[in-house]
């Protein structure tokens, strides 16, 4: 198995697809809005690709945070609301905001798991601050990291009873940055002490299954690499200070923060110790250069990806989606009242 993600071109695999994976045998795939029509062809496509590997809990990941970032959208997917939403109610009423956000990740998680998808690219622990490029913005479940912590927490758990891994992102925190990464390179000049409130987060959700880096260069840790193909930040920072044990994947490597060809970016963050490299865009060339290009995944990164998907695919028991959805709106509506 090597340590890739692969997006895929379509509904369907195509003959050359279905020939690489099952030769290059990745840990797992990502999907698009290219990749979803319907409810019974997105689960034709995942049961495809577990057939393909022989393997029943296959990392199969999306990118469903509600909003603006969303792949499986209306009319066929129900529409759901962004982190700000939450970080409203909590304004208000923080228990109710909690159970809020954990009705909602667990509606959600049922219709990813529906479709056989394990994993959902979310939450975003990325700490809201003013001023900042609005690549986070109404993505952010605030502006002070224990609630963001807290209805993180409560997204992580909806999901695990729907069956489904969260992803907690983007590490050590995106909050700052003053540029898009998927455009060019931010970079945050904050100190280590000040980066210390947009850590915080990440330190209290240390124990989550699956987390994602940042595309950003901190210059207090680092002031040539982005997180992502930086070993000081993944070792010292990710590892140690925030203490993460769990699965670490890069975000995509097509993203333009990078430079260098995309096997290059791919080796880069396997080398600096990142678990799994991420190729969003399904192009041909690009996967088989980063087949090429990384190593075989370890021990440690395979007992990582065992443990990240060990629940997946065990939803509780009579989980009803329109009784969660209902739960969520009449807790939001609380603000309205």
């Amino acid at each position: 198995m090597i340590p890739a993600l692969f997006g895929l071109s379509g509904l369907t695999l195509t003959a050359d697809e279905r020939a690489f994976f099952r030769d290059a045998d990745p840990a797992g795939y990502v999907l698009f809005g290219r990749n979803a029509q319907s409810r019974e062809q997105v689960r034709a496509l995942t049961d495809e690709l577990r057939s393909l590997h022989g393997r029943d809990r296959l990392f199969i990941c999306v990118d469903q945070e509600g909003g603006r970032v969303v792949r499986l959208k209306p009319p066929v997917w129900p529409k759901y609301p962004p982190g700000e939403v939450f970080d409203r109610l909590y304004d208000l009423a923080p228990a109710s905001a909690i159970e809020a956000a954990r009705a909602n990740a667990h509606a959600l998680g049922l219709d990813l798991a529906e479709a056989g998808i394990t994993v959902d690219l979310h939450p975003s622990l990325d700490v809201r601050q003013p001023g900042a490029h609005d690549v986070v913005g109404d993505r952010a479940l605030g502006s002070e990291p224990m609630r963001v912590a807290a209805l993180a927490r409560a997204i992580l758990d909806g999901f695990a009873r729907a069956g489904v891994a969260g992803c907690i992102k983007h590490i050590p925190g995106h909050g700052r940055a003053m540029a898009d990464s998927h455009k060019e390179l931010p970079t945050v000049t904050a100190t280590a002490e000040e980066l210390e409130l947009d850590i915080a987060p990440f330190r209290t959700l240390a124990s989550a299954p699956i987390g994602m880096t940042a595309h950003v260069r901190y210059t207090a840790w680092d002031d040539e690499n982005p997180a992502t193909l930086s070993p000081f930040v993944v070792g010292e920072v990710i590892r140690k200070r925030i203490g993460f044990t769990g699965l670490l994947m890069s975000d995509d490597l097509d993203m333009e923060a990078l430079s260098g060809t995309v096997p290059e970016r791919a080796a880069g963050a396997i080398a600096a110790g990142c678990d799994l490299a991420l190729n969003c865009w399904a192009k041909m060339d690009d996967m088989v250069g980063i087949a090429h290009a990384v190593p075989v995944m370890g021990e440690q990164g395979l007992a990582r990806l065992d443990t990240a998907l060990a629940a997946t695919g065990d939803a509780l028991p009579d989980a009803d989606h329109a009784s969660l959805i209902a739960q969520r709106d009449a807790l939001l509506a609380l603000r309205a009242a």
